[in-house]
């Protein structure tokens, strides 16, 4: 008796998790997304049909549902609420994601501490690491509650657990690609691990009415390491920013199903822990009796919150065939695009031969365009070694023709500049209602921004002989 030839509804078949790709036989990486090993076997659906069944709770108009369930509560920490958009959400999941060591787990473990009440339990499970190297911590930064209840467990099992004997209103988990289930294979921090785990308490925040914190890590490229798919399931993504090697912290709302994303928390990280800054501008400003060359000051907005922080720059002369460009806080390719604008529309040709660096006060990063006036005045000012006018502050992108844009939110810009005792600001045209007593110059493009050098001591650029003729 000849063997049964396998269909097509027998022959195995293979799908990417990320992307839902489809292939016929097994591959190491996806090509659509380019994800490794994400491509697994899956048998040929059946063809079946639901039958309706009986709801849970009847549907009703949208006005007549009670939103006093999901009303926010305060941390106790303002930046963070700022942030989340009032506060916790009973029943949210927020996953907060940084580099090692940028104040992740001190920032979260502040938070439990504050928001630990005789009414609201909170429930810290550590998995990373032990329980008396968080209580050192936890001394360090003060941050010790009799109804903060510590834990340190991997065991997906007996978090749960954790769950039925505390009864907490806030559980914070740090990390969730330390916690393992072992029902499903794999080591933890894996793919179908981290789905899991996430799954689990997403369910179980949601039953409760239980605050859910995440720590998440994340990759060499600064993604969130683990599914994508974990993304899509929390209700917010909190994303913790900062240099290592300065003071400044932000946390930046990636994703925000109970607010904005376009708020931004300041913190400053110190020996005691870590603490809010409610006016963080004074970070980014080097106080002086005398304007010095080579400094200018711009306003940048961090989501809607407007920040003053000073641009420098110095040029000294190269001993090296090629010139070397250094930036700090800057993006590279926008200081080479100043000085191309400097050298070709403002005649400064002294630029191009001569080393120079710029960098940022504060450890700041200044990324949007608005600041790109400041950062041509500051080369400008290095360049013929005369300081700008005592304070002003810049404010406008430029284009590679030569011409200073609009950009958005000058009032706002204009207006913090003014709180702390800017008098003179530049500004492309139409800037819009202006603060009292405050001197704003309009300018159409470089040209019109250079002027405010003295011409006392402005060095002009070298002309060739055609010109000097």
């Amino acid at each position: 008796m000849a063997a049964r030839t396998k269909t097509a509804k027998d022959r195995p078949s293979y799908r990417c998790t990320e992307c839902g790709w489809q292939t016929a036989k097994w591959l190491g990486r996806c090509p659509e997304c380019q994800a490794w090993g994400t491509v697994e076997e899956y048998g040929a659906p059946a063809v079946r049909t639901t039958a309706p069944g009986r709801v849970t709770t009847s549907a009703v108009p949208i006005g007549q549902v009670d939103g006093r369930t999901a009303t926010a509560r305060p941390t106790g920490v303002p930046e963070l609420d700022r942030v989340l958009g009032g506060g916790l959400v009973p029943g949210a999941v927020v996953l907060v994601a940084g580099e090692p060591g940028v104040g992740k787990s001190t920032l979260l473990l502040d938070v439990a501490a504050k928001s630990a009440s005789d009414e609201h339990r909170t429930l810290y499970i550590t998995g990373e690491e032990s329980a008396s190297q968080v209580r050192l911590r936890a001394d360090r930064i003060k941050a010790i509650d009799d109804h903060l209840y510590l834990a340190a467990e991997t065991d997906l099992a007996a978090v749960l657990g954790h769950l039925d004997a505390v009864k907490p209103s806030l559980l914070i988990l740090d990390s969730v690609q330390t916690v393992a289930s072992p029902e499903i294979d794999g080591a933890p921090g894996g793919m179908a691990q981290v789905r899991e785990v996430a799954g689990a308490l997403i369910r179980a925040s949601k039953e409760r009415g239980m605050s859910t914190l995440l720590v998440g890590h994340v990759t060499k490229d600064g993604a969130i390491a683990g599914p994508r798919l974990l993304e899509h399931l929390v209700d917010v993504v909190l994303s913790f920013e900062g240099d290592r090697h300065a003071r400044l912290r932000l946390v930046r709302g990636v994703k925000n199903r109970y607010g904005t994303t376009d708020e931004v928390g300041c913190f400053e990280l110190h020996d005691e822990g870590i603490t809010g800054l409610a006016d963080p501008s004074g970070l980014f400003l080097t106080r002086r009796a005398e304007p010095v060359p080579g400094t200018c000051l711009t306003v940048t907005l961090e989501g809607r919150r407007p920040l003053v922080a000073e641009v420098q720059a110095l040029t000294v002369d190269s001993q090296i065939p090629s010139p070397r460009r250094t930036t700090s806080g800057l993006e590279t390719s926008r200081v080479s695009m100043m000085l191309a604008v400097l050298e070709q529309r403002g005649r400064i040709s002294a630029l191009g031969k001569r080393d120079i660096y710029s960098a940022t006060v504060g450890g700041v990063k200044l990324s949007e365009p608005a600041a790109d006036l400041a950062i041509a005045l500051a080369l400008a000012s290095a360049a013929s070694d005369t300081p700008l006018p005592k304070n002003l502050v810049a404010i406008g992108e430029v284009g590679l023709a030569g011409e200073v844009r609009r950009v958005t939110g000058v009032q706002r810009r204009l207006a913090e500049a003014h709180r702390l005792g800017f008098t003179h600001a530049l500004v492309p045209g139409d800037p819009g209602k202006i603060p009292a007593g405050m001197k704003v110059l309009e300018v159409a493009d470089m040209g019109d921004a250079l002027r405010v050098l003295p011409r006392s001591r402005r060095r002009e650029a070298p002309r060739d002989e055609e010109e000097r003729r």
